[in-house]
């Protein structure tokens, strides 16, 4: 038995042994066969180039087949990663694609019913159309910011109209030409624009500063504590000079030791401008277009129309019993006031006939005083032949002129 199991492990060493033999055999083999390749490529024989390349290709071949699935995966999973994130923005842009459409019909419906209201109250329409305008002179200066555009009075141009940068407001027209216009821009230093800081809802000016920015002016005290960095400025067509609700610009704070300076920086940036828009209004009586439009379309204007004289009347009307009121009030107040004045005349009349005859009085006692005095010059007698009769008209005279018989 035990004889058995050495047999069996001298077998296996055995077959251990030869296979070591045989390893260092191989690699002794392929050593010899590389240092040979080595040689015969250093000889530049047309055969071993042409193996050379035979190699080559079939390495290059056998590489590209072996990596084509780990390209395979690593391109899927690179696509899939891509797919993901232009899925999320696709939903994302959809998203905000979908509540951008909603603020728009929403401002389009705002503006539709603003517009309604204004041809209501005013009983006019306005229609708006921009034009494009063409920058020919631009005056730098440090005091003076206007440009000149090619439009002017033959393109319907107007002093006062508005000029735009896209949708921002950059200044308006003072000077009209035929075919050319002066724009003085919001940076300069005659500008002042009323305005409406959002979303603290204060009313403010603008006044250009001769740089590409502005300052705000006139600000109540107290409101400029509740301003930040974040408060949009637009138009509040205060004045009717700007239309309202034109994005002007973002507020600046400067703040020093002591205080703080509001600036504005505008939207636009003056010194680049090369195109501008210039808004021309159109004004149209509201009379006129219902003669030239359907019954139908005009049903809801004019029974809003309609609705709002109703009110005005309604309004009128109470307005009328309110001053019939006061009238009757002022009447009754008026009569009392007659009496009191008729009463008041009484008493100044009696209080003349009191002063007169005090005055009376006063002439009797002047002219006793002015006789015990003077009497015996103007009394006639036998002595003064020139003298009076007591009594007479012509004796008290020639005594109030103190004795004097002419």
């Amino acid at each position: 038995m035990a004889s058995s199991r050495d047999d069996f492990i001298i077998a296996i060493r055995s077959a251990f042994l030869k296979k070591s033999t045989q390893q260092k055999f191989s690699l002794l083999t392929l050593l010899l066969i590389s240092i040979f390749v080595i040689i015969l490529s250093n000889l530049n024989f047309q055969a071993i180039r042409y193996l050379k390349i035979g190699i080559n290709e079939i390495v290059y071949r056998s590489s590209f087949v072996v990596s084509i699935p780990e390209n395979f995966v690593k391109n899927t999973f690179f696509e899939i990663v891509d797919y993901t994130t232009f899925f999320n923005d696709y939903k994302k842009n959809r998203k905000e694609l979908n509540e951008l459409r909603s603020n728009d019909i929403s401002s389009s419906i705002i503006k539709n019913e603003n517009k309604e209201l204004k041809e209501l109250i005013n009983d006019y329409v306005t229609s708006s159309d921009k034009i494009l305008a063409k920058i020919i002179v631009d005056h730098e200066s440090p005091f003076l910011k206007s440009v000149i555009i090619n439009k002017g009075s033959k393109d319907n141009i107007k002093i006062g109209t508005n000029i735009y940068d896209q949708s921002y407001l950059v200044g308006r027209v003072i000077e009209v030409n035929y075919k050319s216009s002066r724009v003085l821009l919001l940076s300069d230093l005659n500008s002042n624009v009323p305005v409406t800081i959002a979303p603290q809802n204060i009313q403010a000016i603008i006044t250009g500063t001769g740089d590409n920015d502005g300052i705000i002016k006139y600000i109540k005290d107290g409101f400029s504590d509740d301003l930040t960095e974040q408060s949009v400025i637009y138009t509040s067509g205060t004045g009717a000079i700007f239309k309202s609700g034109i994005p002007i610009g973002k507020l600046k704070i400067k703040k020093d030791k002591s205080s703080a300076k509001f600036n504005v920086d505008f939207y636009s940036d003056f010194s680049q401008l090369k195109y501008v828009f210039a808004e021309i209004v159109v004004r149209s009586e509201i009379k006129d277009l219902e003669k030239n439009t359907d019954n139908d379309t005009n049903t809801n204007p004019m029974s809003a129309k309609l609705k709002i004289i109703e009110d005005e009347k309604k309004i009128i009307e109470d307005s009328n019993i309110k001053f019939k009121e006061e009238n009757e009030n002022l009447k009754n107040e008026i009569i009392t006031l007659g009496n009191e004045i008729s009463n008041f005349e009484n008493k100044v009349e009696s209080q003349k006939k009191i002063i007169e005859k005090f005055d009376i009085d006063k002439e009797e006692l002047n002219f006793l005083r002015l006789n015990l005095e003077y009497g015996h010059k103007c009394r006639k007698s036998f002595f003064n032949t020139k003298g009076f009769s007591v009594g007479t008209k012509e004796y008290k005279n020639c005594v109030l002129r103190k004795g004097l018989l002419n």
